[in-house]
């Protein structure tokens, strides 16, 4: 009889969040304010980086702190920051290497103060196929996309879970939710920061740590550095690909601050990553098929 009870409170349970999360499609979530929290934004001189660091400071951030291995592209971003009235911190660092997280984390604490809002998004883009890459380059992605997020939320979540509020933000792309061929290393490590992401969602909602909180950004990867990455056909491309970054970024960023679990950009893969889901094996491959997923120059 317990756990007829327990069964019928969860369909309860279920069927709200279910209207709930519809109702935030229709109704924009009123976004928190941030006026006061530091921001830690990583891979910060690379173009993405920049454009949520900035897109941060418009929205009033105390401070930013800004990470990367690039000096003179990280004080760009600097610049620009302080252009809009917003404090500014660069550190040079590499994320992939764990010794250099933990000391530059340690930085910060003493010399800007506890951070806020963490943006893991520092990572290294498709290149080869797979057996074409070298082993340290295969090494180096794992780590740079993988690992990094690792150090940098033992490094940031405990302050956050002591004060009981903050915000992790994982930064992978469509290829963590749905795979690619000829991509294996790149789809293993954004595969590798969802499940970070999610099996650290649930830890915080298992403890009640309602104040901390976690949103994944999942944006479709046009950037290849190689001609025999997969790619969309011409006629479908505009289904995927953005018009404009700047704008999904503020998407991202608006998402971040409504407290959004997910951020998927274009909102067809939403769609996509539930597909996966739901149908077989073989219906997935035939769609890569359709799409042009498994075609590569010879």
């Amino acid at each position: 009889m317990e756990v007829l009870q327990n069964f019928l409170l969860m369909f309860w349970e279920v069927c709200g969040c279910i209207v709930r999360s519809a109702m935030r499609w229709v109704v924009r979530p009123k976004q928190k304010d941030v006026s006061g929290a530091i921001c830690l934004v990583t891979g910060a001189a690379g173009n993405v980086g920049r454009r949520f660091a900035l897109e941060f400071a418009r929205k009033g951030v105390l401070a930013l702190v800004l990470w990367d291995e690039d000096r003179e592209g990280m004080e760009e971003t600097v610049r620009l920051v302080k252009g809009l009235g917003v404090r500014a911190y660069p550190y040079t660092c590499d994320v992939s290497q764990k010794n250099e997280v933990y000391a530059t984390a340690r930085r910060v604490q003493r010399e800007v103060g506890d951070v806020a809002i963490l943006v893991n998004n520092a990572s290294i883009v498709p290149g080869e196929q797979f057996f074409q890459c070298e082993d340290d380059v295969i090494e180096r992605r794992m780590r740079m996309n993988c690992h990094a997020h690792f150090w940098m939320v033992k490094c940031f979540l405990p302050r956050m879970m002591e004060k009981k509020k903050g915000h992790i933000v994982t930064v992978s792309s469509h290829l963590g939710l749905v795979a690619a061929p000829y991509q294996e290393d790149f789809c293993a490590s954004q595969f590798a920061a969802v499940g970070l992401h999610e099996s650290l969602s649930h830890a915080l909602k298992s403890k009640n740590i309602d104040g901390v909180k976690t949103t994944l950004i999942c944006p479709y990867l046009t950037t290849h550095t190689s001609t025999d990455t997969p790619s969309i056909r011409p006629e479908l491309e505009a289904f995927f690909s953005s018009t404009s970054q700047e704008r999904d970024i503020r998407k991202a960023v608006g998402g971040i601050l409504s407290e959004q679990d997910m951020v998927c950009t274009p909102r067809i893969l939403y769609f996509a990553a539930l597909l996966k889901h739901v149908v077989p094996w073989e219906v997935q491959l035939l769609c890569y098929k359709f799409l042009e997923g498994e075609k590569r120059t010879q």
